[in-house]
């Protein structure tokens, strides 16, 4: 016996198409999930690096403080792996004091898991000085 083969015939192509396409879309979602995780955490590292520097601005508070803050903020949102590289200075911008914090954390590209040069945030708050006029 001859096997004949039909061009025409699209017999069991169904099962073959949707693991293709639902392959794809599984991808697809989990790139855009993954992109929605990095963009929250840096959000979040633009968020305690600003309340750090506010922090850290106040007349009764210092740069450590600040620094402390930022990181506490960061350990308690997404963990205390991306709250080591904190560091806080007074920089002068346009003729008035500013406290300046930086945060360097990883990048997420797996999961919370990342490379460690990814994610560089600054944020500054005026210095508050207490007149003794």
């Amino acid at each position: 016996m001859r096997a004949v083969v039909r061009l025409g015939d699209d017999r069991g192509s169904a099962p073959a198409e949707f693991v293709m396409v639902s392959g794809l879309l599984v991808v697809l979602t989990v790139a855009v999930l993954q992109l929605a995780l990095a963009l929250h955490v840096r959000t979040t590292l633009i968020d305690a690096a600003s309340e750090g520097a506010r922090y850290a601005a106040l007349a009764d508070s210092g740069l450590d403080g600040g620094v402390q803050r930022t990181r506490d903020l960061i350990s308690t949102a997404v963990g205390s792996g991306y709250a080591e590289k904190v560091s806080a200075d007074v920089v002068d911008r346009g003729g008035a004091p500013v406290v300046e914090m930086h945060v360097d954390a990883p990048l997420p590209v797996i999961g919370l898991l990342g490379v460690d040069i990814g994610t560089e945030v600054t944020a500054h708050a005026p210095l508050e000085r207490i007149s003794t006029e």
